[in-house]
């Protein structure tokens, strides 16, 4: 492996803030996608200067939906310029956001998550005005009436049939057309699910890790130690700890002696993993995988300018850009607990994606389409990856030094879960 140097670090500025809404709807018949009593959306927004992203989740209630439409108002001059798990639309202060072919059915007492991304020059803060299907929730409708009609309700008019709402667009919105039939991908299911590899390391009896995997120092050797620890685990009795170094000779892999090739060309992961520090301003790895199409040179996962990314050893291209915009639309990697990392290549398209917990992250997703400030790095050449191994550790590229564990940890053709 060359020894690369890390850039530049880039001031960002991440103000995260957490709003949480929630309330009672009105039960509304108006067909097998219509919300019921106790619909909720919860919006949960990541702002920096001039720019924000927001995981919106959905919940319809008591009763099961087939296909949904989730509408909101801005107070602000927010405008959404990309949306991921739902098709997103913009008219004026409202968005509007509809369910994808894999997320239309959500489950009575279920949910289901999507994301949106954009600008402002001036925020209105929390945006209100949340419905489902057409049914007001978290106490108001889609769209603010001058009078909200249940307040205070004049005792001389006895409670008509339907509340004078001024009737919050119930024709419900176009959703009528996409409940697809079979999206049960929704959940993927948690396991293993037939993968290739699937390891809790229950089977390690020393101290060392062997057997299905070994310990390498790729390039030279120094302080990094990879054992097998019986007091911090996810679940089970034993993980691997990674004490990572700092300085570029002190990393340390384990690497899986499971034949991964026969995979494919797509292939999905699913790691438990856990840390101690923060990541640092400077590049780190914390787990690769060579590349047969590329030299086998590594497709690396570590972080640069404190939050995640995904790296290519034969040029140094990373994803997302490690410009502020772009690391903006990453995440750090939380320390003292344990997260779900799930990432997705697909050698035949050029693509790749990757789940924290779960969530989506946008500045982690190469979709075949240059995007300024994502992908358009990865981009600049022809990418079709054919992956052979799989390795866990610590590299850094600087002064970052760090304790990582790593458990129940799978590499399949299909999506695994957490």
């Amino acid at each position: 492996m060359t020894i690369l140097r890390a850039r530049p670090a880039s001031a960002l500025a991440v103000v995260a803030a957490l709003a949480a809404v929630t309330a009672t709807g009105t039960a509304l018949l108006t067909g097998p996608a219509a919300a019921a009593q106790g619909c909720r959306v919860d919006y949960t927004p990541n702002q920096w200067p001039g720019g924000f992203t927001a995981n919106i989740k959905v919940a319809p209630g008591d009763t099961a939906v087939s296909s949904w439409t989730v509408t909101w108002t801005y107070a602000g001059d927010e405008r959404i310029t990309n949306g991921w798990n739902a098709t997103v639309s913009q008219s004026g202060s409202t968005v509007t956001a509809r369910n994808v072919s894999y997320n239309g059915s959500i489950p009575a007492g279920g949910s289901t998550e999507f994301g949106v991304q954009g600008t402002f020059g001036s925020s209105g803060g929390v945006p209100t005005g949340f419905s489902l299907n057409g049914v007001p929730c978290n106490g108001a409708g889609p769209t603010p009436t001058t009078a909200p009609p249940t307040t205070v309700p004049p005792t001389t008019v006895p409670p008509t049939t339907v509340p004078p709402t001024t009737a919050p667009p119930t024709t419900a919105p176009p959703t009528t057309a996409p409940p697809t039939t079979a999206p049960p991908t929704t959940a993927p299911p948690t396991g293993c699910a037939g993968a290739a590899l699937c390891d809790g390391f229950e089977n390690q009896s020393g101290s060392t890790p062997s057997g299905d995997w070994t310990v390498v120092n790729p390039d030279c050797s120094g302080a990094g130690t990879a054992t097998i620890d019986t007091t911090t685990t996810h679940s089970g009795s034993r993980a691997v700890r990674i004490n990572g170094a700092a300085g570029y000779c002190n990393h340390v892999f384990i690497r899986s002696t499971k034949n991964l090739s026969s995979l494919g060309s797509v292939r999905y992961g699913r790691i438990w993993v856990r840390h101690t520090t923060a990541q640092p301003t400077e590049h780190t790895t914390m787990m690769a995988m060579a590349d047969s199409a590329d030299g086998n040179r590594d497709l690396r996962v570590g972080g640069q300018n404190g939050a995640l990314q995904w790296n290519r050893a034969s040029d140094d291209a990373t994803l997302p850009e490690q410009s502020p915009a772009g690391v903006a639309q990453s995440v750090p990697l939380p320390t003292n607990r344990w997260s779900c990392l799930e990432f997705m290549v697909d050698g035949a398209a050029g693509q790749l994606r990757t789940w924290l917990d779960g969530t989506a992250i946008v500045g982690l997703t190469a979709d075949g389409v240059p995007t300024h400030d994502i992908d358009g790095q990865w981009y600049n050449r022809t990418w079709r990856p054919q992956l052979t191994d799989l390795k866990l550790g610590w590299e850094s590229y600087g002064g970052g030094a760090d304790t990582l564990w790593y458990d129940d940890v799978a590499i399949g053709s299909s999506r695994i879960g957490c």
